[in-house]
């Protein structure tokens, strides 16, 4: 019999007799001892025993034992993580060990292979220290299992965090004087440094005018300190001195223009800071954050319309500024054109005199513009002379009648009498 290795015993009774077989009554009992746990192959051994009164010699027996072989488990898979922990760097050495084992089989056991490697990651420095585990650091020694893969999914590490140091620079606060205001002291907090690490500063925040700023400082660390062992964040202390509170008033006056309208976009930028009621603010103390743009294609008034908002006052020497706008404008100015009615003449014929042509005067009309039809009705049959009569016209569609001063004038239709003598 055969079988894959389960972990239990592989026996097999049962004799099987073949040959001329014993007389009726003689066969003998049977006693099947043979077993395999392990995989591999052995004889499934066995005895016999003829009852009482059985001649044995009259039996020429061949004994004859089958095999019993367990065959190995195919594949089991062994999966290593590697233990990790994080610590804070002290200045001494620190360490993790070991691994995790998770296996495919529930037969396989970690006595089953053997590890001679070094699960140990170690080190004093902030910084990640990996334990090197490698599949081939682990051998199966249970031939029970014919593949055994041992998989490494995550190696071992240490990480050694750097030590948090926080320096914060001292406050001060004062009212204006001309003097600058500082504060030289530093403190450290939270882990602080170890053993004889440390730093030495050099504060450079100073206060003078009205306002508030930081108490700036640098620092340099010790001889044998490393910057990578710690996480130093610095907090800068504040330095203030109180402002002046009077009133300063800013104009600003917007830029103006005048154009004439020729159907492109035209503009107006800028503005003037006319004047300042302190002279010790400056154009330089506040900033503009508005549009100083006014633009229009078709005739008329455009206001830039700044707003007070658009400007905002940065200096905290001043606490109280007003900005007083005073507008500005882009006029654009109609087109005039001028409409002409021809002026003809002609000798009487019987047949009224028309002219439909019309001429275009003045300023004229913008690229692109103009009118799409005329109106004129003027007509002289007989001798005499009458105005050359214009109704009206339509503009083109692209054409606005605001963009333009348009007159009409009426041409002269003249008809002179026949001079040859009539008979």
């Amino acid at each position: 019999d055969s079988k894959t290795y389960d972990g239990e015993p592989l026996k097999k009774d049962g004799v099987t007799v073949s040959g001329d077989g014993f007389v009726t009554g003689e066969e003998p009992t049977y006693n099947v001892t043979g077993t395999i746990t392990d995989a591999g192959t052995v004889d499934n051994t066995f005895t016999y025993t003829f009852a009482d009164g059985v001649v044995k010699d009259n039996y020429d027996i061949t004994k004859v034992e089958g095999t019993l072989t367990v065959a190995p488990i195919d594949k089991v898979v062994v999966t290593i993580t590697g233990k990790k922990d994080s610590k804070t760097y002290n200045g001494k050495e620190q360490s993790v060990k070991g691994y995790d084992v998770s296996i495919s089989n529930a037969k396989y056991k970690e006595k089953d292979f053997t590890f001679n490697g070094e699960a140990t990651a170690k080190g004093t420095d902030a910084g990640t220290y990996k334990m090197g585990l490698k599949a081939s650091d682990f051998k199966n020694t249970n031939k029970n299992f014919s593949k055994v893969e041992f998989n490494v999914v995550e190696d071992g590490e240490l990480i050694i965090n750097p030590r948090k140091v926080t320096l914060t620079s001292g406050n001060g606060e004062k009212v204006y004087d001309g003097n600058a205001l500082t504060n030289k002291t530093v403190a450290e907090s939270d882990n602080g440094f170890v053993g004889n690490d440390g730093a030495t500063y050099e504060v450079t925040g100073s206060q003078t005018n009205v306002g508030e700023s930081e108490n700036t400082f640098t620092y340099k660390l010790k001889d044998g300190t490393k910057a990578d062992n710690y996480k130093i964040k610095t907090e800068y202390g504040k330095l203030k001195v109180t402002p002046v509170t009077d009133e300063v008033t800013v104009t600003i006056t917007e830029n103006s223009d005048t154009a004439k309208y020729d159907g492109t976009e035209k503009n107006v930028t800028g503005y003037e800071v006319t004047s300042i009621s302190n002279p010790a603010y400056t154009e330089n103390d506040f900033t503009f954050s508005g549009e100083a743009t006014v633009k229009g294609t078709d005739a008329g008034t455009y206001n830039m319309e700044l707003k007070p908002a658009d400007f905002t006052n940065n200096s905290a020497n001043f606490t109280n500024v007003e900005f007083v706008i005073e507008d500005g404008t882009l006029v654009i100015a109609k087109r005039t054109v001028t409409l002409t009615s021809a002026t003809d003449e002609k000798p009487y014929d019987g047949q009224p005199l028309e002219n439909h042509e019309v001429t275009v005067g003045g300023e004229g009309f913008a690229a692109g513009e103009g009118v799409a039809s005329y109106n004129v009705t003027g007509s002289q049959t007989v001798a005499g002379e009458s105005d050359n009569t214009f109704e009206g016209y339509t503009l083109n569609e692209n054409t606005l009648a605001d963009n333009y001063a348009i007159t009409t004038e009426a041409g002269k239709l003249k008809v002179t009498p026949v001079t040859d003598k009539v008979t």
